[in-house]
């Protein structure tokens, strides 16, 4: 399967027909469906990502697999932070916002204790990965 699209639509149907878990490389890996709005374009995007707890919150990592640019939903976050959240049998509504230090080091920190394949995403990159964190709106 080339197309990224595909791959992805692959995730989100496997995700959503089992509660929030999926198999193959993210066997055991806790993902969430993001929802975000174009930055230039204005239309929904629904993107799978691996995250962790932390505390009342998720927090995800925008890594591109160690890229030198950012993924295409951090700058939809950046332009429009409020964003949907599937996350396990969940859907809400979240503010999403891009930590700053000490706070992004502590949390990619434990995304690497979580997700261990992360630490060589640093590596790959010379662009400080950001790290987002998802508030719950209510």
């Amino acid at each position: 399967m080339s197309n990224p699209n595909d791959w992805n639509q692959n995730i989100i149907n496997e995700f959503r027909a089992n509660a929030g878990k999926v198999g193959g490389p993210f066997e055991g890996k806790t993902l969430l469906l993001l929802h975000t709005i174009g930055a230039k374009s204005g239309k929904e995007h629904i993107t799978p990502v691996a995250c962790i707890e932390d505390g009342e919150h998720l927090v995800i990592i925008a890594s591109k697999g160690g890229a030198p640019t950012n993924p295409g939903w951090y700058y939809n976050i950046r332009a429009n932070p409020q964003v949907t959240v599937e996350y396990q049998t969940e859907i809400f509504q979240a503010l999403a916002e891009v930590t700053i230090e000490p706070e992004r080091t502590r949390l990619y920190a434990r995304m690497v204790e979580n997700m261990p394949g992360f630490a060589d995403c640093q590596v790959k990159t010379t662009r400080v990965i950001p790290v987002i964190v998802l508030s719950r709106l209510q």
